[in-house]
């Protein structure tokens, strides 16, 4: 029974690891010469029994879900514009004539006030927005890592992250490849 698993599993290593030269040749020459034999045969070592899929497919819907939330707050703040304007829109409607050009010249500087406050804050959340993505790049180098999957550690270096992304997609399309195959 144990040489029928050890068989199995070899024959599921030489598969992910066919698949994986394939996919590799889709590559820019570029990636596919930093992709050697050793670290595509510990990849499909690693994604053999699916437990690398389901932690990327949860590192996938956790990165989601944090760009979904952080696009609602920048959402939010461009919201403050329109509801200003619905204000002005509405005292224009109900303003006495004679108040006219006093509540124009009031609306106008309450105008230049929030854009002004609007631009600061974006600002200040575009920066937040990048800070929390590069700990997003991090957490997920890290447990990608403290899953062994090959190639996966913490870097800022942008060469490191191009090749990460791509053994990424490799695994996302060999996943899906699978899924279609009724494997996974």
């Amino acid at each position: 029974m144990a040489a029928d698993d050890s068989t199995q599993q070899q024959q599921r290593h030489y598969y992910l690891l066919s698949e994986l030269q394939t996919l590799v040749k889709g590559l820019p020459s570029s990636f596919q010469q930093r992709l050697s034999y050793n670290t595509l045969s510990d990849l499909a070592l690693a994604l053999i029994d699916g437990t690398v899929y389901e932690i990327v497919q949860g590192l996938l819907d956790i990165q989601h879900l944090t760009e979904k939330n952080l696009y609602n707050q920048r959402q939010k703040l461009h919201s403050l514009k329109q509801d200003l304007a619905r204000k002005h829109k509405d005292a224009l409607q109900s303003c006495k004539s004679h108040n006219l050009v006093l509540l124009e010249t009031n609306q106008h500087a309450e105008l230049e006030v929030l854009e002004v406050r609007v631009q600061q804050e974006q600002k200040m959340m575009d920066k937040k927005i990048v800070a929390e993505m590069d700990q997003k790049v991090i957490d997920q180098q890290n447990t990608l890592e403290k899953a062994g999957v090959p190639g996966f550690y913490v870097t800022t270096n942008p060469q490191e992250l191009t090749v990460q992304m791509n053994l990424l997609e490799l695994i996302l399309k060999l996943q899906q490849k699978e899924t279609q195959l009724g494997m996974f």
